[in-house]
């Protein structure tokens, strides 16, 4: 049995140099990869369902962090989860135009849900993560200053997965502040 991981995690800035009275805008994106990725199909969730198995939930965190001899944390860090829901529906309106499928998957991001039509858009939604950290550049303070994020993920026992958890760094980015 192979492994899951976490995708090199990318640092998107919205510009390279700030004035201490703005906000730092930084993306963080990043996929959980591997045997949970693709473990997470139709045939094993229709499996699960059948086997009362019908939630699925993701836990992951993410942390905005500044290098150097007095690490930082920047922004909110990030600690929530992603709940899959599978579930039989007849419901005229999820027919997928190739076969008869009865068997759906419900995500719910931030506690908003999502059906999607097809195995790929259902595990985008559950496994690729972009999310926004906003700070003050007064907390940084004038400077160069490099940053990091660190991410992790854990999720419990399943039919079609056993119990696991992955962490990641990122490489670091810098910016200046004015």
């Amino acid at each position: 049995m192979g492994e899951s991981k976490i995708s090199v995690i990318e640092l998107v800035k919205s510009k390279d140099e700030y004035s201490l009275d703005e906000n730092v805008e930084i993306n963080v994106q990043f996929l959980v990869e591997g045997d949970l990725r693709n473990a997470f199909n139709e045939a094993n969730w229709t499996k699960a369902y059948n086997n009362n198995d019908v939630s699925f939930k993701l836990k992951y965190g993410i942390k905005l962090t500044t290098s150097g001899l007095r690490k930082k944390e920047l922004g909110r860090t990030i600690d929530t989860y992603r709940k899959a829901a599978i579930f039989w529906t007849r419901n005229p309106k999820l027919v997928n135009p190739m076969k008869n499928r009865r068997i759906w998957v419900q995500i719910a991001k931030n506690f908003e849900p999502f059906i999607r039509l097809s195995e790929e858009e259902v595990r985008q939604e559950l496994f690729d993560f972009n999310e926004k950290f906003v700070f003050k550049a007064s907390d940084l303070g004038k400077g160069k200053h490099k940053i990091g994020a660190e991410a992790f993920a854990s999720w419990q026992k399943h039919d079609f997965i056993g119990t696991g958890s992955v962490k990641n760094s990122s490489s670091e980015i810098e910016i200046k502040i004015n």
